[in-house]
């Protein structure tokens, strides 16, 4: 997450224990599918790990997985989880080139200010060999607010999804939408975007 919003990394400070531990449905359909447009043992980078969930999903797929977070808090939950290092990284700190075959950042980038994310799209399209893979979701809306636990969310359409990505950037941009929850527990529509880079 943008180190620049101090209260949604308060709330990840305060609530890591709880959020790392809780019972929430993985998407196993979408990270199989992530999977499959990956070469055999392909390295992964996880933005915003969270607990952990998914990155222990990913590294039994088979994957390579460099799991980060830009909570210190959080990142040592997943490490618990995980039994191997979790890296503290904000989104503005990935200066990696050309080093992952894919990138995982689920629900995560949803809390970047809008008029930074082309930048951080931008940084790890640079981290992915071409052809690598970029999955992010995002709680869809029509402006920039915040929740009842004052965590910021840029609440993109789909849209508004496409522009910050750049057109010239991607092979392709698929963004789905489908309705789920998250941890405020509140009926929500989600977008899904899978980028595949040049090659």
């Amino acid at each position: 997450m943008s180190g620049r919003d101090v209260d949604t990394l308060g709330f990840y400070a305060a609530e890591a224990e709880v959020y790392a531990g809780r019972d929430r449905e993985l998407g196993e359909a979408r990270l199989r599918r992530f999977t499959g447009l990956l070469p055999a043992q392909a390295t992964v980078l996880e933005l915003g790990c969270g607990g952990g969930q998914d990155s222990e999903a990913l590294l039994g797929l088979g994957l390579d997985v460099s799991p980060t977070d830009g909570s210190p808090e959080l990142a040592a939950q997943a490490q618990k989880r995980l039994g191997r290092p979790v890296s503290v990284l904000l989104f503005e700190d990935l200066v990696a080139d050309a080093a992952f075959d894919g990138v995982w950042a689920n629900a995560c980038l949803l809390h970047v200010p809008r008029p930074a994310l082309p930048g951080i799209v931008a940084r790890v399209h640079r981290a992915l060999r071409p052809g690598g893979v970029f999955y992010a979701s995002y709680k869809a809306g029509e402006a920039e607010g915040r929740d009842r636990f004052g965590r910021y969310y840029n609440y993109p359409d789909a849209d508004w999804l496409r522009t910050a990505y750049g057109h010239g950037s991607w092979n392709r941009i698929d963004i789905e939408e489908d309705l789920g929850g998250g941890y405020d527990q509140e009926p929500t529509r989600w977008l899904h975007a899978t980028a595949i880079k040049l090659s």
